[in-house]
């Protein structure tokens, strides 16, 4: 185990240099510059060409591309400084840290409800196939496939204030302060983002289930006379959750692409809305910091879907040469 995962961890390196390369360039090809807005944004939209100069050299973008990036890997790699807010000149590293824990308690809350629905349901439907409860869960699903988050989103935040004027509470208090009040804030938006993800695992969970319960060994558990819940829980529901954790792993960043959306409506101030944010300011040090941060998460959480294979599969031998 300790040599896979030395040798997972050495494998994220090259991945990160690539994915922070793409990400670097990318972002300076958005259209618009940050130096005209800053001009504008201090009415020097006709200021002279020093005056222009002085301020890309001051915000250190008079250098060329390639520089720049070699000097914001450099920091990253010496000092693991991510660099300062083209606007603010504050730390991103200190903006990530005040945002990221709003945003992973949403994606983790959002998380735990999918599987909490999806699981069960996938699970139930599969064993009482073609029956009242299985149609009721696939059309579940196929209904959260149909029907956008963002969409769904904006309609909690806006009917209810024209019916009834109440509106999703938004004013975050630490877990451990005040859990209660800290969980009516993020309830309704993890529920609505965990709905959407739960149809795509239900799916998956129940194919998984009605393919495991078909094989000869569950027969041979039903032929041997076990309870109904041995068989299920013992034999089947292992054996299917290992392709629903690969699906998991898979729907981590398509998670916190929903994240980005479901706080700017929400108006929670987390990673999503600081990225956006500075992509409308082209802030270009907070959004490769934003991009280089959730490329780590994402990579853990792939790599954490491996370790748990081989907790689920016996058979699976990490350091087998």
């Amino acid at each position: 185990m300790s040599g896979y995962l030395l040798r997972r961890l050495l494998a994220l390196l090259p991945t990160l240099l690539v994915a922070s390369i793409i990400v670097f360039g990318v972002v300076r090809l958005v259209p618009g510059n940050v130096l005209d807005l800053m001009l504008s944004e201090n009415d020097f939209a006709s200021s002279s060409h020093e005056t222009r100069a002085q301020l890309e050299e001051a915000l250190g973008l008079d250098k060329p591309i390639y520089v720049q990036y070699l000097v914001w890997m450099k920091n990253i790699v010496l000092h693991g400084d991510l660099g300062d807010s083209l606007w603010r000149n504050t730390s991103v590293l200190s903006e990530i840290g005040e945002r990221l824990p709003i945003t992973l308690e949403l994606g983790l809350l959002s998380l735990f409800f999918a599987l909490l629905i999806a699981v069960p349901v996938g699970i139930y439907s599969a064993v009482r196939q073609e029956t009242l409860g299985d149609h009721v869960g696939r059309t579940f699903s196929i209904v959260a496939l149909a029907v956008p988050n963002f969409w769904a989103g904006t309609l909690v935040v806006i009917l209810p204030a024209m019916w009834w004027g109440w509106a999703p509470p938004n004013e975050i208090e630490p877990f451990f302060e005040s859990p209660i009040q800290n969980l009516k804030v993020f309830l309704v938006p993890s529920l609505i983002l965990g709905a959407s993800l739960s149809a795509v695992v239900m799916r998956m969970m129940r194919t998984m289930m009605l393919e495991v319960l078909r094989q000869d060994y569950v027969r041979t558990a039903w032929a041997k006379g076990l309870p109904e819940r041995t068989v299920v829980m013992r034999h089947a529901v292992k054996n299917a959750l290992i392709p629903v954790i690969t699906l998991v792993g898979i729907l981590v960043p398509i998670l916190f692409g929903g994240t980005v959306i479901i706080e700017q409506i929400f108006r929670l101030p987390g990673i999503g809305q600081l990225l956006l944010d500075a992509v409308t300011a082209r802030d270009y040090p907070i959004i490769t910091g934003v991009f280089l941060v959730a490329g780590v998460l994402v990579m853990t959480v792939n790599l954490l879907v491996d370790l748990c294979y081989g907790l689920l599969d016996p058979k699976v031998r990490f350091d087998r040469k």
